[in-house]
């Protein structure tokens, strides 16, 4: 009984792509580094990394959504191992609805919260009005 092995192929990434993932790795502190450094050696340089971070919406994204894009291309890879990939797709199942019910219980405790505050107010305001009506 023989098994074949489907060979995985990768195209090697340019020096510049390598450079982009080793960046957005390191952050958007990592980009704005390289384009100072970029205007000091050579203004157009620094020019050219400001206008490609303003395109790519790398200035006014946050890392961690970056960081969820690409992690939805490696969870839709199959490893070949059909029983692993099954427990892969229940594992990541069960972990993003702990996610969503923790984030629901978080909305929840924020909004007891701002309601909280906001009986504390008017009880304050009324107060004060009691006291201002009585003098």
């Amino acid at each position: 009984m023989t098994q074949t092995y489907a060979p995985t192929y990768t195209a090697q990434r340019s020096w510049l792509g390598r450079t982009e993932d080793f960046l957005d790795d390191k952050g958007k502190g990592a980009w704005i580094a390289a384009m100072v450094v970029g205007f000091i050696l050579f203004w157009p340089l620094g020019l050219a990394l400001l206008a490609y971070m303003i395109w790519s919406k790398r200035m006014f994204k946050s890392s961690c959504c970056s960081k969820r894009a690409r992690r939805g291309s490696i969870t839709g890879r199959s490893t070949g191992n059909a029983a692993f990939d099954a427990y892969k797709a229940d594992t990541l199942a069960r972990l993003e609805e702990e996610q969503t019910n923790f984030e629901a219980f978080l909305s929840r405790l924020r909004e007891a919260k701002d309601k909280a505050e906001f009986d504390q107010f008017m009880a304050e305001g009324s107060k004060n009005d009691d006291d201002a009506q009585k003098a």
